[in-house]
This record gives structure tokens, C-alpha cells and sequence, in this order.
């Protein structure tokens, strides 16, 4: 019975399959995401019904509604496949690290220097295949908690979760104006002033956010939120559009090579924070990431300590 347990729950590929629909919430952006076609996704998740032989979703509208059944074949196959992944893990470290996988998710604000990090680790184990999520904080804790990834970079550590963690480097917030603004070119200018500034803020979930709602809690003032802008990049060319002022990393600024925009000196700024690579303590990392954790504490610091900052 067991060696034909396969027959009763699908293929590896119909497992996928499963997953992609199950994160992404729709057939569609599964099959965007799979680079297969609509069609193909729903005949291969048929097969995976008729296997199973229960129904695995329903049809609720827009959105996807799962079964009982669905979520238990949701968990199974996030185990199966994983095991699969900690193979492929050990032989690639018996070829020397030929192969494999690395898995990393970064708040948004992180994706200026994580590539410059990547860069010189692919060039030293070119048949690494690479995974690189990007989202704002409430989604790459939500990643965190699935165990999805082999390591979370924050600047802002979700408390309540059993986590390892290394910090790597500084990320300092910093309040930016348009070159021309009134502002721009002072020595100083006080935070009740600042605060009289049309502000720009992110959205809800943003790690930045959070930060910026952090320490204004523990100020006499508060911005003068105009407003809310889902994008780093939006906010910088709102700001270029002298929209309104922003409280940005500098390192949104010194990687993305932004002109234009200049620091202002406020009083109490920057907040001061730190990246931090994390994962979870009850799961093993694989020799990938082992390695790769090894060339972030030491080259990879090394590398970032150079960088030119804003």
C-alpha cells in the first residue's frame, strides 16, 4: 500500500502546482508565476483532485476557497517537497555546492544592497540557483512563519518568534526634501518645523513605517501625513515633485544612485536601526545556506562597509 501512496496524491509537479495557487490566491497569478498557462494549471490540479478524491477548493466569487482536504494536501506537499529540497541540499554539497538552492526574502527597502551582496557569492557557486522575495514587513513575516525561505532580512525584528540572528549592518533613516527645498540647505531644522512639512509616509505592513510610528510615539510632534505611497520609489519622485517631504533609509538613496534629493539635517534624525539576517531556530539550515551565511559574516560585511553611503 505504501509504495503506491504517490498514485493518491499526485505529482511533484501537481504538488507545485498546488502551492503556487494556495500563495498566490489565484489560478492566474499561479500560472504567471509557474510561466505555464491557465489551462494547463487547472487540468493539472483536476488530475490532483481526481487523486486525491476530494475536492481541494472552491469557487467563492474571485478568490479561492480551500477545502479541508486542500489545506491537508497543502501540508503534505510543503513537507514532501522540502524533503526533496534537503536532498537536492546534501548531494549538491557532496558535488561541492554545484547545485541547489538559496531562498532569501527582504523587506522592500533591503532590495538596494542584497543584490550588491548576491553579486560576488553567484560569481563563487555559479550553478546556485537563487530565490529572491521581496515584500514589506507584514509579508515577509507571514514568509517567516510559513517557513518559506532559508533566511528573512529585517531592520525591524518581529518580536514573539523564535529566531536566530545576526546583525549585518547599520540602516539609518534619514529625512529627505527636494534639492531646492526650503529646507534642503539649512544646518539644522527643528522636528516641530519638519512636522509642519506635507509628509510622505509608506503604507501599513512597511517596515519603514513602522519605524517612522516608533519613534514619533516617543516625540511631542507628529507629521503632517499628506500621503500614503506603497513604493519607495513613488515616494522618492513625489519628493523630486516637491510633493512633500519623507523619511527614507539612505540606503534607498545611496544604491539607487537618486539625484536631486538631499538629506535634511533634523533635530533627533536619523532613526537608527540595523539589518538583520534571521532564521528560524527550529529548522536546520542546509549547506547552501550555510555557506552563505558564512560569506555574509565575513566578505560580505567586509564588501558592504565600502559601499558608498548617502
Amino acid at each position: 500500500m505504501a509504495s503506491r501512496l504517490h498514485a493518491h496524491i499526485g505529482t511533484f509537479r501537481q504538488l507545485e502546482i498546488l502551492l503556487a495557487v494556495h500563495e498566490q490566491g489565484s489560478i492566474k497569478s499561479a500560472s504567471e508565476t509557474l510561466f505555464l498557462t491557465q489551462p494547463t494549471v487547472s487540468m493539472q490540479l483536476k488530475k490532483l483532485t481526481e487523486a486525491i478524491g476530494l475536492p481541494l477548493y472552491q469557487q467563492v466569487g474571485r478568490k479561492l476557497k480551500f477545502t479541508d482536504a486542500g489545506l491537508a494536501t497543502i501540508a503534505t506537499a510543503k513537507k514532501i517537497l522540502q524533503n526533496c529540497e534537503e536532498l537536492d541540499m546534501q548531494l549538491s554539497s557532496l558535488r561541492g555546492l554545484k547545485s541547489g538552492t538559496l531562498r532569501l526574502a527582504c523587506v522592500t527597502t533591503a532590495k538596494y544592497f542584497i543584490p550588491h551582496l548576491l553579486g560576488p557569492f553567484c560569481e563563487h557557486y555559479p550553478g546556485i540557483d537563487i530565490q529572491f522575495t521581496i515584500a514589506n514587513r507584514q509579508q515577509i513575516i507571514e514568509r517567516l512563519e510559513q517557513g518559506m525561505d532559508d533566511f528573512y532580512v529585517f531592520s525591524h525584528l518581529p518580536e514573539g518568534l523564535d529566531l536566530d540572528v545576526i546583525e549585518f549592518m547599520s540602516n539609518d533613516l534619514v529625512a529627505i526634501a527636494e534639492a531646492n527645498h526650503p529646507l534642503a540647505n539649512r544646518n539644522s531644522v527643528s522636528l516641530e518645523e519638519f512636522c509642519q512639512q506635507d509628509f510622505l509616509i509608506r503604507e501599513q505592513g512597511s517596515g519603514t513605517r513602522y519605524a517612522i510610528e516608533d519613534f514619533f510615539k516617543q516625540q511631542q510632534h507628529t507629521p503632517n501625513i499628506k500621503m500614503t505611497i506603497a513604493s519607495n520609489e513613488a515616494i522618492i519622485h513625489s519628493v523630486l515633485s516637491r510633493l512633500g517631504v519623507a523619511i527614507l533609509s539612505a540606503h534607498t538613496l545611496a544604491f539607487g544612485e537618486i539625484y536631486g534629493v538631499k538629506k535634511v539635517n533634523v533635530e533627533g534624525l536619523p532613526i537608527q536601526s540595523k539589518w538583520s539576517f534571521s532564521w528560524t531556530k527550529a529548522e536546520s539550515l542546509s549547506p547552501i545556506a550555510q555557506v552563505f551565511l558564512s560569506y555574509v559574516e565575513t566578505e560580505g560585511r567586509e564588501m558592504m562597509r565600502k559601499a558608498v553611503q548617502f
